[in-house]
């Protein structure tokens, strides 16, 4: 499964919606599975897309041939678009589906790993916080997916932020320190999406 993240600044809220709602039109595309997204916690002004593929074929195949009518409807509603492409290479929990009606919130984190250290970032994701999120309540699902430059995304999602919330920096230390993180990532950034339900498809 191919995993699309695309994130930018909105400078017409409005029509950025508008437009957003329009992605409607992927039901039916071969190799779509899912799209939605949200707005930053922390930065209300930032948007969040997350799209799911079958597989690059299939997204390819849809790039050359329809993406630009559906996008041209956005155009000039942000600014600083930034998408990367990630493939499936694991679930956070178990049985992953790209269902968003149950979910409230969802949590970005995308890290850049150094090149001798992927194989065991990855086995830490699996071994230490893949448990630990499984675990926290709240917790629906969630996706770790790979791309090219030693990229990571863990993308998971949340009943509510109160639930998100519970999830507590000191345990979140704690398992820091226990994976090796500071000694496998060279960058790490993160954000908390609250989601929009007219933007799911």
């Amino acid at each position: 499964m191919l995993v699309k993240w695309m994130r930018c600044t909105v400078v017409d809220r409005r029509g950025f919606e508008r437009g957003q709602r329009k992605w409607a039109e992927l039901l039916g595309e071969p190799g779509f599975r899912a799209q939605s997204g949200g707005w930053s916690r922390a930065r209300p002004d930032v948007a969040h897309v997350f799209a799911f593929w079958e597989n690059r074929a299939f997204y390819d195949a849809f790039m050359a041939r329809g993406h630009e009518r559906l996008a041209g409807d956005q155009s000039g509603t942000y600014t600083d678009p930034q998408v990367t492409l990630f493939e499936h290479r694991f679930d956070v929990k178990t049985g992953f589906e790209p269902c968003f009606t149950d979910a409230d919130v969802v949590r970005v984190a995308h890290s850049t790993v150094r090149e001798d250290r992927v194989e065991h970032f990855a086995l830490m994701q699996e071994k230490v916080w893949n448990p630990a999120m499984a675990g926290s309540p709240g917790m629906l699902r969630g996706v770790f997916g790979e791309a090219p430059g030693h990229e990571f995304l863990v993308l998971s999602m949340w009943q509510s932020e109160a639930e998100r919330g519970k999830y507590r920096p000191a345990s979140a230390a704690r398992l820091s320190a226990r994976a090796e993180t500071e000694t496998d990532v060279e960058a790490l950034t993160g954000d908390v999406v609250r989601l929009e339900p007219s933007w799911t498809v």
